[in-house]
């Protein structure tokens, strides 16, 4: 839970607030497109900025954010800036002083908005005389009534329960045994608790374990967990033999409602039009502090745009410090939301940098193609792809998939990509011999943990994303040259069909 202190404190900052749009996307009269308010200074060229990058100055921000971290000590008993908490709390005012100590060179704005939070404190999924070993109950989910175990029989639901006429009218009191399909979790649970049912249960289609997310709560979500197919497989033969499977299913959690605030900054100089956009995450997961994840990324952005004030620009940037990405990529959904579609356009490409620096890196690239995605995400892609050629470096492509900030933009027509040096991933005997580091581990091993610290990122491949960063930013202020304008405020199909998560959670 978080303290009415602390909850008072983010509303504060909500308070405060303008209507974002306003004050990032108006030019003060004099301000001339391509300079700033200090005067006359060169164009942003990439490699003035590249050499210009500190990885002393980048450990010196990492150290700073780990002591905000450890503010939270108090309420959660270890360092972390998951929102809500105090560590959060200082990390938004860490950021925004440093951003006001740039001399004018950017207008800067908070954005409050509501984000859903999620625990689960206990649960048991009993299925016949068996507890899965697999069952892992959904992000979202609520608890069953009055955190206490529920009873009854299985129900098997038709199809993969994508449509309410695949919940038969015996489902009332039972526990909705549901097929993973092509419909959100969140909506098997809505349909299963409109029939009657006291919980659900979502089997993969796989062998494979099954965790994810119930997204938006609705007044008839029921308890769910996921189960892996292995473990459905035995149950599934009983109930389409006719056997009943009495069962037991107990959730304790909580789902709550506070407000917490993305930061973003736009420079006062180049063409408001035609902006190039980027972001990384200001939150981490409750588990930890989230120095690499995604300290690395936000302290990146805030390195780039303070040596950027030594350039003009031609066309606008614009840098965001998203908040709520772990709790589902909430800030960035609710940014893009509320653009109007003029200034949607004015966005010409959307850049996501989360996690720069893991321990065991692999140098990734999100394969965005202009096939799947808005035209200008493969240009984008092949931006990064060069860079890393030109170096004489390695890399690697990892699928764009929805799970980090880049989600929303994508889904409404903005051009969008970004790198990576993995997560939760197993790094491959070639991407070994690719990268160095050790086959058959996480790229980074601490993360999601405690351990994701000042000590989990490494040197070498911060400094050099680092630089990719600025190398990017530097390219588009300059130049949109041979870029594709901007087109529809839709989303291409494919991308829709073929994204399986929001965030870190599986969705459907």
């Amino acid at each position: 839970m978080v303290g009415l202190s602390r909850l008072s404190l983010i509303a504060t900052i909500g308070a405060v607030s303008a209507q974002l749009q306003k004050p990032l996307l108006s030019q003060p009269d004099d301000v001339l497109l391509g300079t700033d308010k200090t005067g006359h200074k060169p164009l942003v060229d990439s490699k003035s900025l590249q050499a210009q990058i500190s990885i002393d100055s980048l450990f010196e921000h990492a150290n700073s954010l780990y002591d905000l971290a450890k503010s939270s000590e108090e309420e959660f008993g270890h360092p972390t800036r998951v929102i809500g908490s105090e560590g959060h709390r200082r990390t938004l005012e860490y950021v925004s002083a440093k951003l006001d100590s740039l001399g004018g060179y950017y207008t800067s704005s908070t954005q409050a908005f509501p984000a859903v939070m999620g625990q689960v404190f206990q649960s048991r999924l009993v299925l016949g005389h068996t507890v899965p070993e697999s069952a892992s109950p959904m992000s979202l989910t609520p608890p069953t009534p009055g955190k206490e175990p529920v009873y009854g029989d299985l129900g098997l639901v038709d199809n993969e329960g994508c449509d309410a006429s695949d919940y038969p009218n015996k489902l009332k009191g039972k526990i909705a045994f549901i097929k993973r399909g092509t419909c959100p979790f969140g909506t098997k649970s809505d349909f299963a608790g409109r029939a009657g049912a006291i919980a659900a249960v979502v089997f993969n289609s796989n062998p494979d374990g099954l965790s994810g997310t119930l997204g938006t709560p609705t007044a008839h979500h029921v308890p769910t967990f996921g189960l892996s197919g292995t473990d459905a497989e035995p149950v599934l033969k009983k109930l389409k033999a006719g056997e009943a499977v009495d069962s037991i299913a107990f959730i304790d959690s909580v789902v709550s409602t506070i407000n917490t605030t993305n930061i973003v900054a736009q420079t006062v100089g180049g063409d408001p039009d035609n902006c190039v956009m980027l972001g990384g995450h200001s939150d981490s997961v409750g588990e930890g502090p989230g120095i690499n994840d995604d300290g690395s990324g936000s302290l990146t952005l805030l390195e780039v745009a303070t040596h950027l004030t030594n350039f003009s620009v031609k066309n606008c940037v614009r840098f965001a410090w998203w908040a709520g990405e772990e709790e589902g990529l909430l800030g960035s959904d609710y940014y893009v939301a509320n653009l109007s579609e003029e200034e949607n356009k004015k966005i010409r490409l959307f850049m996501d940098y989360d996690m720069m620096g893991s321990p065991n890196f692999a140098y990734q690239v999100y394969n965005a193609t202009n096939a799947a995605n808005p035209a200008g995400s493969e240009q984008l892609r092949n931006l990064y792809v060069d860079w890393y050629k030109s170096k004489g470096l390695n890399y690697t492509f990892i699928p764009f998939d929805g799970r980090s900030d880049y989600d929303a933009f994508i889904r409404n027509g903005i051009p969008g990509g970004g790198i990576a040096t993995g997560a939760e991933g197993i790094k491959t005997k070639e991407e070994a011999k690719m990268f160095g580091g050790k086959a058959g581990d996480w790229y980074d091993p601490c993360y999601h943990q405690l351990c994701d610290d000042v000590g989990n990122v490494n040197a070498t491949a911060w400094l050099v994303n680092t630089q990719l960063v600025a190398h990017s930013v530097a390219t588009f202020a300059a130049s949109f040259d041979g870029f594709p304008e901007r087109e529809s405020t839709k989303a291409a199909g494919l991308y829709e069909q073929d994204a399986l998560y929001h965030g870190r959670y599986l969705v459907r």
